[in-house]
């Protein structure tokens, strides 16, 4: 075995440390102790004392400062020793009279005089890693710790308080709890198929952006014509990108409006059912990609969720896009009507949970069905992916975070095979609000990403539950 370390974990409330030197390496470990325990005692010798070493000291009153060489009184009281000056017989000195003491000793750069080691330390809420290389490489123990600390999620405390509340209360033996517990954090295993949705939601969409703009240039817009349009670039346009953007930023952090915000939009601009969808579903293709890749960057997607809600989401899309092009005026109150009446109901129910002490999760046993109704609700009716798919699994106990992430990510899809049957069916029309849905909704995805999860979860349930209402109302009203 050629590492025999023991990692352990020292409450420092307690420990005085001593620290010899106080130059560029001495205030290196300062910061290390104080960013694990601001109120650590620390007493520094040194002949030479850093000045941002020394307006950390001048900060904390558990820091204490003698200018001047090292004496052997200074190891009275000590419980550690951590030797960083550039001077070698300083530093045996140090270390001998250090160990005469049963003092434990670190000396920076020089693994042979160490009795212990400062490894590169991850902190996230209560989690705490500490990565050592046997003092062979501190600069990749530093490289692993940047790495660590960008992939675990900054929401780790809540699921540590989750699983300390789950092992306080249960019942079981020793065994059972362990299996429990077990069971509960396989969430936590990183998805190895995480590129491979990046690539294809990527090349998916590259490919229909390209198709789009060839087939339109070569059928639709001639060059005297896109000269003409550069020049007259209608205010509809100006109109459209904002409000892509808003409709965006308030669908990708919270799961759903996006549909809701531009068909209320495009019927005060007079257009048709048909092309209200068509247009709408071309443009979310393009920011649900990007907002699916920065939840997925974010770390807010579950994976099995995704392919079920994906997978029958798409078959919904496909279905209720036919329907809509060729059997739209007939059955389109009937589905608006039902639409309405259902996403009002989840709305009430949301607003029950949001005032609810404990929310408890609930198993959902028809994922595909959601995934179809959405799919289909959301292609005929230009809108609705969201208010019935979010709201549903937010009412199911589900956290907000990675409910917004997964719909929005299975979004894509969704809207990918709604524009492929109304592009080859209608083409496209109103290409100034199509770009200006586009650009808009690009702009703010990322943005959006970010924002999911921060919200608390009351918050989140209350507002979502009144964009659902909204919605239903505005609905019901337009067909009676």
């Amino acid at each position: 075995m050629t590492n025999t370390l023991f990692p352990v974990f020292l409450k420092t409330e307690t420990a005085h440390f001593l620290i010899v030197g106080g130059g560029n390496v001495g205030l290196e470990k300062t910061e290390t102790l104080l960013r694990q325990n601001p109120e650590i005692r620390i007493t520094v010798v040194a002949t030479y004392f850093h000045p941002k070493l020394v307006e950390i000291g001048n900060k904390h009153q558990n820091i204490t400062f003698y200018e001047r060489p090292f004496e052997e009184i200074d190891l009275l009281n000590k419980d550690f020793v951590i030797i960083t000056t550039d001077k070698p017989e300083v530093n045996l000195a140090v270390r001998g009279l250090a160990k005469s003491k049963g003092i434990k000793v670190n000396a920076a750069d020089q693994p042979a005089l160490c009795d212990f080691y400062l490894g590169s330390i991850v902190n996230k809420g209560s989690l705490k890693i500490a990565i050592s290389t046997n003092g062979k490489s501190p600069v990749l123990a530093k490289r692993m710790r940047e790495y660590f600390t960008e992939v675990i999620p900054d929401n780790i405390e809540d699921s540590l308080t989750i699983l300390n509340d789950f092992r306080s209360k249960h019942k079981g033996d020793f065994s059972q709890k362990l299996a429990d517990l077990n069971k509960l954090t396989e969430c936590f295993q990183k998805s190895r198929e995480t590129k491979k949705y990046k690539r294809l939601a990527f090349t998916l969409a590259t490919s229909f952006l390209m198709f789009f703009i060839g087939y339109g240039c070569s059928t639709l817009v001639s060059l005297s014509d896109i000269q003409n349009g550069l020049s007259q670039v209608p205010n509809e346009f100006y109109y459209m990108l904002l409000i892509g953007f808003v409709a965006q930023l308030i669908d990708g952090a919270v799961g759903l409006g996006y549909g809701v915000t531009c068909a209320t939009s495009m019927m005060i601009l007079g257009v048709k059912l048909p092309a209200i969808s068509g247009s709408i579903h071309t443009a979310e293709m393009f920011s649900s990609a990007i907002s699916g890749f920065s939840h997925y960057k974010f770390g807010n997607v579950n994976k099995k969720l995704l392919f079920w809600l994906a997978s029958f989401g798409v078959i919904g899309a496909v279905l209720g896009a036919l329907f809509l092009v060729y059997l739209g005026n007939e059955y389109e109150k009937l589905a608006y009507l039902i639409l309405s009446a259902y996403t009002f109901v989840i709305g009430i129910r949301l607003i029950v949970i949001a005032f609810k002490k404990f929310q408890f999760k609930k198993k959902i046993k028809f994922l595909g069905a959601l995934g179809f109704t959405g799919g289909f609700m959301d292609a005929f009716g230009g809108g609705g992916w969201g208010p019935i798919v979010t709201s549903t699994l937010l009412a199911k106990g589900r956290k907000s975070k990675y409910v917004v992430g997964t719909v929005s990510l299975a979004e894509f899809f969704v809207t990918l095979a709604a524009s492929i049957v109304f592009f080859t069916s209608l083409g496209v029309s109103h290409w100034y609000i199509v770009l200006g849905l586009i650009l808009g909704g690009v702009i703010a995805s990322p943005i959006a990403a970010k924002l999911a999860g921060k919200l608390p979860q009351k918050a989140a349930l209350l507002f979502v539950s009144f964009l659902v209402i909204v919605f239903s109302v505005r609905v019901f009203l337009k067909i009676v």
